[in-house]
């Protein structure tokens, strides 16, 4: 597959030649689902708690007498039946982390490329220029109808990194920090020809 290679200003500066393997799947939807659903779940804090009835804050006096009083017989506050008793079977913090292999996360990753390449919203730049300033960036960024990017480097510049850090809706990663997730959820996928280099070394 063979793209068009532009500048920050829209000027052309080539072609790039992009493997089949990486670019030229078919995407499937069950496979980015579940990197996605994978992804998801690592990232989430688990942190979520409820009181049982041994952490309920109550006396442990027993409430009333055993017998005579015509009503079923308790013993604490605490329990779950009464309101603010504890709560019975409730959340505890846990991980929602699982696994999936090694292989199949990398595929999720070509299959993201492809769907991008698929549908146009791939774009190839020379560089990213390391003296950007933050205004002339977003002048390009307009110009060039980005409204929802995401950029990757093969190594992302420093001053490049801030002067994309306040633009709206514009993000950088490096090469090695490209996922799933991240792809699907902008608009538009730019990878500069260094981070092709980096993620074609990278998925063979």
């Amino acid at each position: 597959m063979k793209l068009d290679v532009i500048n920050l200003d829209g000027s052309s500066a080539g072609s790039v030649d992009l493997g089949d393997e990486i670019f030229g799947l078919e995407p499937r939807a069950d496979i980015l689902h579940r990197v996605v659903r994978w992804q998801r779940n690592k990232a989430q804090q688990g942190t979520h708690k409820v009181l049982t009835r041994s952490e309920v804050s109550y006396s442990t006096k027993k409430i009333y007498r055993q017998k005579g009083t015509g009503g079923a017989r308790h013993g604490s506050r605490k329990a779950p039946i009464f309101r603010k008793g504890g709560i019975y079977k409730g959340p505890t913090p846990r991980s929602h982390a699982h696994d999936l292999p090694k292989k199949f996360r990398k595929l999720g990753l070509k299959h993201a490329l492809s769907a991008k390449a698929k549908e146009g919203s791939l774009v190839i730049i020379d560089a990213a220029d390391a003296g950007a300033k933050t205004s002339a960036l977003a002048k390009q960024v307009k110009n060039l109808g980005w409204k929802r990017a995401l950029i990757i480097d093969g190594s992302v510049n420093e001053d490049f990194a801030k002067a994309a850090a306040n633009i709206a809706g514009l993000d950088v990663l490096p090469s090695i920090g490209a996922n799933v997730y991240d792809i699907l959820k902008r608009d538009t996928l730019v990878l500069t020809k260094a981070g092709v280099e980096a993620l074609e070394a990278r998925l063979k």
